[in-house]
């Protein structure tokens, strides 16, 4: 005989209504998951109000100290109490949940952190003098005169004190403190307008600056810009692609990096709905399956992309955190960035990132210094240098190439004129700005890949029959997932239908995979499909093969190339899109500037 349910008492259960400061701290447990929830409630609040600068302070990782500082509208003394309380809020009236204009609207963030720390509230509205309020453990005290300018000044000291279990699942003061450091580069991405300020204080005083972004003006793109410059970096905006794209009330907006200037991890993503911070597995696996083509599976695209649309379009009110949305069609919202992105893409052509040729430029150093340098004017002229005559005999002078009108007529183009080929694998070509080093097989195989990827859109892909219909046995909830997407595959050809219950059966596969295990790929397919909510391994596999053609039917390392086959090479990647990169993401060419090949050699 089983043992009786350790949960049920043998007395009589009571009912009992909790008590605010347990209710309280309940609701925290939702709310602030560690000190970097307590930071992102506190500068939403602060944009919320209108702050053009919010300057954020933390001790010991945010465990000890978190103070954020504003200049927004403040709140008047009278108010104070009442922000206090649970599910009270200045951003909505209750009307309309899907109107949602603000980052906060639930009013559970300053009663849950007053709930697990130490909470002091200091504030001055127009017309109003300051005036303050402090909670301890869930009791407010009186409200108080204060000294304050105009704004907003919240101190939570001690977090979780109160609830001092919670202290054990903190992670350390560095980790945290990167923690925080993630969210305000979040949230200064996503109002370009205010200028942000992140101290750590744990050493006491001013502290150290972490982070400071002055407010961009100009308009959008430029704002945005500016400030993915001093967040992400120079090469990130020297190497991002501006995005603007609509389609059925939504649109995308933002910048993208060009796949040769992809990640080891998905850091560098950053999606953002209706000017929110999300993470969400839509929208990532929508950005994945745009540089699906151009990426390899262990590199990541880096992005800052915004949709924006009709707040009835979208429910922000899934989770108490704010950071998971639903949008009420979520193939228009991820249509939308795969196309915008892949067009995008296209448009650039075959631009390569500009990390590529500062690293090439920094793999070459001059030789080590020896005796003082002589320069050229230091010298005797080559007249008067009686070694000269002999260096300078006529076997050593080049002369001039046929067709050479043409090839200054080429210098003018991207990739410009080739010069030579060294080492039966790399053409050397001149441009007017400086210089092209391509890797022919590299240029090459993503030529014919493209090639044969159109041919492919044209005339789809061959499926195969199979003599004995594979019989695959899922689970009810597999069969009817899988079922859903049967029409996606069948245009790749995999063509599956119905068997009775929870079987499916395998009718087709693509031919140009020839045999293959297809229980085993729709058991892959699946994998995908619950873990993204979207399935690319049969394009995965399809692509495979085309890339592997596309290797085998390329110009191979070692071939010598006429002059005229090198620009005919160069030309064809001016006109393929995505020739930049070769089929798994490296760089198919680099462009050396002339200015920076004379620096190399001290002639600047």
């Amino acid at each position: 005989m089983s043992d009786a349910n350790p949960k049920i008492d043998p007395q009589q259960p009571v009912i009992r209504q909790l008590d605010d400061a347990a209710i309280n701290r309940i609701a925290a447990g939702e709310v602030v998951e560690r000190p970097a929830s307590a930071v992102k409630e506190l500068v939403e609040n602060a944009l919320d109000a209108g702050a053009s600068r919010i300057e954020i302070a933390y001790g010991n990782g945010g465990k000890s100290l978190i103070r954020v500082t504003d200049d927004g509208c403040g709140i008047s003394g009278e108010d104070l109490p009442l922000a206090l309380a649970r599910h009270a809020t200045s951003k909505i009236d209750g009307s309309d949940l899907l109107d949602i204009h603000t980052f906060g609207f639930r009013g559970e963030a300053l009663p849950s952190l007053g709930a697990v720390g130490r909470l002091t509230i200091t504030s001055r509205a127009g017309g109003h003098e300051a005036r303050q309020i402090r909670v301890t453990g869930g009791q407010a005290g009186p409200v108080k005169p204060a000294a304050l300018g105009r704004g907003t000044m919240v101190e939570l000291r001690e977090l979780f004190h109160a609830t001092p279990a919670r202290l054990k699942f903190m992670r350390s003061d560095r980790a945290e403190a990167q923690a925080i450091r993630d969210v305000v580069r979040r949230l200064a991405m996503a109002e370009p307008n205010v200028g942000f300020i992140l101290r750590d204080v744990s050493s006491g005083g001013q502290g150290r600056v972490m982070l400071r972004t002055e407010p961009e003006t100009g308009d959008m793109f430029t704002a945005l810009s500016g400030r993915l410059r001093n967040i992400l970096g120079r090469e990130f905006a020297e190497n991002a692609l501006a995005i603007d794209a609509a389609r059925e009330g939504l649109r995308l907006t933002g910048y993208a990096a060009l796949p040769t200037y992809s990640r080891g991890a998905a850091v560098a993503q950053f999606l953002f709905v209706n000017g929110r911070p999300v993470k969400d597995k839509l929208l990532t696996g929508a950005l994945r399956a745009a540089y699906f083509d151009f990426l390899s599976r262990d590199r990541h695209p880096a992005a800052c992309l915004f949709l924006s649309c009709d707040p009835h379009l979208v429910d922000v009110n899934v989770h108490p955190a704010k950071s998971e949305v639903r949008f009420r069609e979520p193939g228009v919202a991820r249509g939308l960035i795969v196309s915008g992105l892949r067009h995008a893409l296209a448009e650039a052509g075959h631009r390569a990132s500009s990390t590529v040729s500062n690293a090439t430029l920094g793999a070459m150093q001059p030789e080590p210094a020896g005796p003082a340098r002589v320069y050229q004017m230091e010298r005797q002229t080559y007249a008067t240098n009686p070694g000269f005559a002999e260096v300078t005999a006529p076997s050593a002078r080049f002369e001039a190439a046929p067709g050479e009108d043409a090839q200054q007529t080429d210098e003018r183009l991207p990739l410009g004129a080739a010069r030579a080929q060294v080492h039966e694998n790399y053409i050397i070509a001149q441009t007017e700005t400086g210089m092209v080093v391509v890797d022919q097989h590299a240029a090459h195989e993503r030529l014919v890949y493209e090639k044969l990827k159109r041919q492919m859109e044209e005339n789809g892909v061959a499926a195969q029959a199979l003599l004995i219909p594979e019989i695959v046995e899922l689970s009810i909830g597999d069969a009817a997932r899988l079922l859903e997407v049967a029409d996606d595959l069948a245009r790749l050809g995999l063509a599956i239908e119905p068997f009775g219950g929870s079987a499916v059966a395998v009718r087709e596969t693509p031919a140009i995979l020839g045999q293959i295990n297809a229980a085993a790929m729709i058991t892959d397919i699946l994998d995908e499909l619950t873990d993204q909510g979207e399935s690319l391994n049969l394009q995965a596999c399809i692509e495979a093969v085309l890339s592997r053609i596309a290797c085998h039917g390329s110009i191979r390392s070692g071939r010598r190339m006429l002059a005229s086959e090198m620009n005919a090479l160069l030309r064809e990647m001016e006109a393929t899109p995505h020739s930049g990169q070769c089929n798994h993401g490296r760089p198919t060419y680099v462009e050396l500037k002339l200015k920076d090949i004379e620096r190399l050699f001290g002639r600047t």
